[in-house]
C-alpha cells in the first residue's frame, strides 16, 4: 500500500507534467479529482474560480497574493481564449499601458468581444475581468499578440484611447510616442476614421516631446484630406520629459520616471553635509553599524537572523566546511553572504568619499556584491551555481505587491540606462532615493534585490557625506508601502519622505 508521501509524490509528478514550458494556469479537468484534492490540501495549487487552478509553489503562505499576481496575465489569456476563441482583445487603454512597459497588475481589465455579456468576473485579491460586448472585432491589422494577450497595436491604441487617458498617463503615452519609428500606420487610422480632434492631440503631444516633424506631418496630411485638425498639447509643463532618443521603451520609461521624481526628492531631502573631513571616523562608523544593519536588512527579507548569529559570522566562528549545522542553516548562510557583501560595499564607500563617481563605481561593483551575497548558499549546495551568473532570465514577482518588475527580456537594456542616470545625477538625495527605488523596480536579480538596493542607497548617501542609514525592520510595513506607492502609482513622495526621515535620524544620532 502506498504511503501518504508516495501518493503526494504521484500527484506532484502529474502537476510537473502540466507545468512544462512554464505554465502556471490549468483547467480543473486536467487533473483527476484525487490529484487535485491532494495538491490543493498541501498548498501546491489554488482555485481561482470554478474550473480554473493556478500553481502556488512551496513558499506561498495563507493570504499571499504572489501566486495570483504571478499568474494573472496567463490566466486572462487562457480564460479568454477558452471562452471567446480568437474573438477578443484587451482595451486600448490596457494595451497602451503594456506597450509603455507599465507592469502593474490592474484592479480590472476590460476584455472586448462580440461574445461578451457585459458582466464582471470577480477574481482573487480584488481583481476582475469585465467582458464588454462589442458589435464586431477590429481589423486584424489593428491587433497583435504579445505573451498570449490580444492587444491593439501601438498605433491603434493611440487612436482609440480618450484624450483624458492621454492627459492622465503622460509617462506611458510618451514612451509609446517616442518609440514610433514611422507614423504611416497612425496616420492611416486617423484619416480613415476622420479623427481630427485626436490628430490635433497627438500632434501636440509629439511636438512637446521633440518630434516636430511627425507633428507637422499629421497636421499637414489631415488638412490635405479636408479635416480641420487643430493642434493642442495634452501634457502639463511638468510632465514633458525631454527630447526623444532612439532607445528601448523601458529605457525611455526609466528616464521619465527619474526626471518626474527629481523635484519631489529635492524638496523632501535634507541638505547634504558634504564629504567627511575625518575619513577614518566615517569608516569606523560603518564598521560599528554593521551588526545593526545586518540584523534589520536580513529581517526585512524574512530571515530569522539573531544578533548572536551575526556576531558569530563576524568573529569567524561560522564554518560550513566543518559544522553540519552551519552548512544547513539558511539564516546563517544569508548572514555570511551579507557579511561578505558588506565588506565590498564598505570598500566602495571608501572610494566614493575619496571622490570617485558613485554611479560609475556601482556600475561594476554591484555584480561583485551580488555574488558575495549568494556564494555561501552556492558553496553549501542550497542553490545552483548559475545564481552567480548575473541578471535574471526568468520573470520575478514581489510578494503581495501589484507591482510586477519589468519583463526579464528588457532587464539588459534597463540596467545600463539605470547606471547612466546614477552616474549623471548631481544631487546626492536623488541618487540615493532613486538608486534604491529603481533598482528594486527593475529587480535585475532573481533574489537579493532588496539587500542590494539598500547597499546601493548607502553608497549613494556616502557621496554626499550622509551617514550609513539603516532601514529598521519595525518600519517594514511603512517602507514597503512607500515602495509600492512608487511602483504602482508612480508617486515617489511617500518613499522620498520615508527616506528623508531615516536619514535625518541618522544625522541626529551621529551628532
Amino acid at each position: 500500500m502506498a504511503i501518504p508521501n508516495e501518493k503526494l509524490a504521484e500527484s506532484l509528478a502529474k502537476l510537473k507534467e502540466l507545468q512544462e514550458g512554464g505554465r502556471r494556469v490549468f483547467r480543473s479537468n486536467e487533473l483527476s479529482r484525487i490529484h487535485r484534492g491532494r495538491l490543493v490540501a498541501n498548498g501546491f495549487i489554488q482555485e481561482v474560480i470554478k474550473g480554473w487552478l493556478i500553481s502556488a509553489g512551496t513558499g506561498a503562505r495563507a493570504g499571499d497574493s504572489t501566486p495570483w499576481y504571478a499568474s494573472f496575465w496567463e490566466f486572462c489569456a487562457r480564460y479568454c481564449n477558452e471562452r471567446f476563441g480568437d474573438q477578443w482583445h484587451l482595451s486600448a487603454e490596457q494595451s497602451l499601458c503594456l506597450h509603455g512597459e507599465k507592469t502593474v497588475i490592474p484592479d480590472q481589465i476590460v476584455v472586448n468581444s462580440p461574445k461578451g455579456s457585459n458582466n464582471s468576473i470577480s477574481l482573487p485579491f480584488g481583481t476582475s475581468i469585465y467582458d464588454l460586448k462589442v458589435p464586431v472585432m477590429p481589423l486584424t491589422s489593428d491587433l497583435m499578440i504579445r505573451d498570449g494577450l490580444r492587444l491593439f497595436s501601438p498605433a491603434a491604441s493611440l487612436v482609440r484611447v480618450t484624450e483624458s487617458f492621454i492627459a492622465k498617463n503622460p509617462v506611458e503615452m510618451q514612451v509609446v510616442l517616442t518609440h514610433l519609428g514611422d507614423i504611416s500606420d497612425l496616420l492611416r487610422l486617423l484619416l480613415n476614421g476622420g479623427h481630427s480632434a485626436k490628430a490635433g492631440c497627438l500632434a501636440g503631444a509629439l511636438r512637446q516631446i521633440g518630434r516636430s516633424a511627425m507633428a507637422d506631418e499629421i497636421i499637414g496630411t489631415m488638412k490635405s484630406a479636408g479635416y480641420d485638425a487643430r493642434e493642442n498639447n495634452p501634457f502639463d509643463a511638468a510632465e514633458i520629459f525631454g527630447a526623444p532618443a532612439a532607445v528601448a521603451p523601458i529605457v525611455r520609461r526609466l528616464r521619465m520616471l527619474w526626471e518626474s521624481a527629481r523635484p519631489v526628492i529635492l524638496e523632501a531631502f535634507p541638505i547634504a553635509p558634504g564629504l567627511p573631513k575625518d575619513v577614518d571616523a566615517y569608516l569606523r562608523h560603518v564598521d560599528e553599524i554593521y551588526k545593526n544593519d545586518a540584523y534589520h536588512s536580513l529581517s526585512i527579507e524574512g530571515y530569522s537572523v539573531s544578533p548572536e548569529v551575526i556576531e558569530k559570522v563576524r568573529q569567524g566562528n561560522w564554518s560550513p566546511e566543518d559544522n553540519e549545522e552551519d552548512r544547513k542553516s539558511r539564516d546563517a548562510l544569508a548572514a555570511r553572504g551579507y557579511w561578505q557583501a558588506f565588506q565590498l560595499v564598505k570598500t566602495a564607500v571608501q572610494k566614493v568619499i575619496a571622490g570617485e563617481n558613485p554611479g560609475a563605481l556601482a556600475r561594476t561593483a554591484h555584480k561583485e556584491w551580488h555574488r558575495a551575497l549568494f556564494q555561501p548558499c552556492v558553496s553549501a549546495g542550497l542553490i545552483d551555481a548559475g545564481a552567480l551568473a548575473g541578471y535574471r532570465n526568468i520573470p520575478v514577482y514581489i510578494r503581495n505587491s501589484r507591482h510586477v518588475p519589468p519583463r526579464w527580456e528588457v532587464v539588459r537594456d534597463a540596467m545600463p540606462a539605470f547606471f547612466d542616470l546614477l552616474e549623471q545625477e548631481t544631487a546626492t538625495g536623488v541618487r540615493a532615493v532613486l538608486g534604491h527605488w529603481l533598482f528594486g523596480y527593475i529587480h535585475p536579480y532573481a533574489d537579493g534585490n532588496g539587500r542590494m538596493a539598500r547597499f546601493l542607497m548607502n553608497v549613494m548617501l556616502a557621496s554626499g557625506g550622509y551617514p550609513w542609514t539603516v532601514i529598521r525592520v519595525e518600519d517594514r510595513d511603512a517602507y514597503l508601502d512607500a515602495l509600492d506607492r512608487a511602483g504602482i502609482d508612480t508617486d515617489i513622495g511617500p518613499f522620498a519622505e520615508f527616506m528623508a526621515r531615516r536619514v535625518k535620524g541618522a544625522l541626529e544620532q551621529r551628532d
